[in-house]
């Protein structure tokens, strides 16, 4: 017996208890195994609005929430890239499972900075609960002994239905007038707010993203996360999580947990080209697909390209954990760099799908192309504001001028 057949044979009494014998290749090759199956619930997840049930239950199963959350709470603290790997094979798959697995997966990583008794409070008694998020800095914030009142609604929780804790971006207004802002992430248990349907749109239908509301919810201090230590990689978390995975920027980690599921949602438009391209012949003309050099260009490039930027974004990681493994801080030029590269992603995926499709005929229109959901799925995860290249380019070049920073998200 192998030892991917070992876990999988083993008895559910806890994956703390069987970490060791988790390997990076098990866990891709479980991933692989779902593509198929992800694909089979696509529709079910697109016309419910939320990935079905049965999936996140898989995916826990299976391990991969615990690839970024700290040993000591029964997880793996493994090589982002294996994360990014998983990640992009259930985007394949389904792209808006793709989507909520990088979020809510990649939040054991950030609540590994909060102060220790928050991650107690999390899971202290399960430690396989799951936590969404809305970073959307919208929240209204009362000061108070021992902590915060927060209140608001936060749009984009992705993932939210499936969860029992959330985090919440908010300003914290100055202590004194004219003081520094301090932007912190709120971390709330599901007694603490309402989740509301809102969530109708025309791609990543299944990711569920709805609204979260709170009315004057109570936050103690040690549940909350500065912005400011994220930035300087100095969070509380780090006294007992001290691995060098959690000295990384905790802006780069968030960065690719909604850019990379564009990479798997691309590669499926590819290989959903390959599929039409193979036994298309034009009605019209009479010219077969696979003998027309647009069409063969056009997948090439968006082959290509896949596979560029790929590799960039393994490198970024496999540096950024190689300072960290030294002791060295990430140097702002290639943080802000990394950011950028990050960020162009989904729109240069979209972008080669958006020139596949008028290629390919009347067959790639229909809602049962292979090509539709992706396309949908690219052009719809554009919108995320961490997914705007635009935003990010001032501070590429600002880096390179020797300036700081615009912003702390980097």
């Amino acid at each position: 017996m192998n030892a991917s057949s070992a876990v999988l044979s083993m008895p559910d009494t806890g994956y703390a208890q069987v970490a060791e014998l988790v390997t990076p290749e098990i866990l891709i090759e479980r991933a692989r195994a779902m593509v198929p199956v992800l694909k089979a619930r696509a529709k079910q997840a697109t016309a419910q609005r939320r990935i079905p049930d049965e999936t996140i239950a898989e995916m826990q199963e299976a391990g991969f929430f615990r690839i970024l959350q700290p040993k000591r709470w029964g997880g793996y603290e493994m090589n982002p890239n294996v994360f990014f790997e998983v990640q992009k094979l259930l985007a394949e798959g389904c792209m808006s499972t793709g989507w909520v697995y990088g979020v809510v997966g990649g939040h054991p990583y950030e609540l590994a900075l909060f102060h220790d008794q928050a991650q107690v409070d999390v899971w202290g008694e399960d430690d396989s609960v799951l936590v969404s998020s809305s970073y959307q800095p919208v929240g209204v914030v009362e000061r108070a002994e021992g902590g915060f009142y927060l209140s608001g609604r936060w749009g984009f929780s992705s993932g939210s239905e499936h969860c029992d804790w959330v985090l919440l971006g908010a300003m914290i207004p100055p202590a004194e007038e004219g003081g520094p802002p301090d932007m912190r992430t709120f971390l709330l248990p599901r007694a603490d707010y309402k989740i509301e349907d809102a969530w109708h749109t025309f791609g990543l239908q299944g990711t569920g993203s709805q609204d979260i509301v709170v009315d004057r919810a109570f936050v103690p201090e040690h549940r909350t996360h500065k912005a400011v230590d994220g930035f300087l990689c100095r969070n509380p978390g780090q006294a007992e999580n001290d691995a060098p995975l959690f000295r990384l920027p905790w802006a780069q980690i968030f960065l690719r947990l909604v850019s990379t599921a564009a990479l798997g949602g691309a590669k499926a438009a590819v290989k959903g080209a390959l599929e039409i391209t193979a036994n298309r012949v034009s009605t019209n003309t009479g010219k077969a697909s696979k003998a027309d050099p647009m069409v063969m260009s056009a997948i090439a490039k968006a082959y290509s390209q896949i596979d560029e930027m790929e590799l960039v974004l393994q490198r970024n990681v496999n540096d950024m954990l190689g300072h960290a493994e030294r002791g060295e801080e990430v140097p702002m030029e290639k943080r802000t760099l990394y950011r950028y590269q990050s960020a162009s992603v989904v729109r240069r995926c979209a972008e080669m799908v958006d020139d596949l499709l008028p290629l390919l005929g009347g067959r790639a229109i229909y809602m049962s192309s292979p090509l539709v959901q992706p396309w949908l799925d690219l052009n719809a995860a554009r919108a995320h504001v961490a997914n705007d290249p635009n935003n990010m380019a001032g501070d590429v070049v600002g880096s390179l001028m020797g300036q700081p920073p615009a912003f702390m998200f980097v």
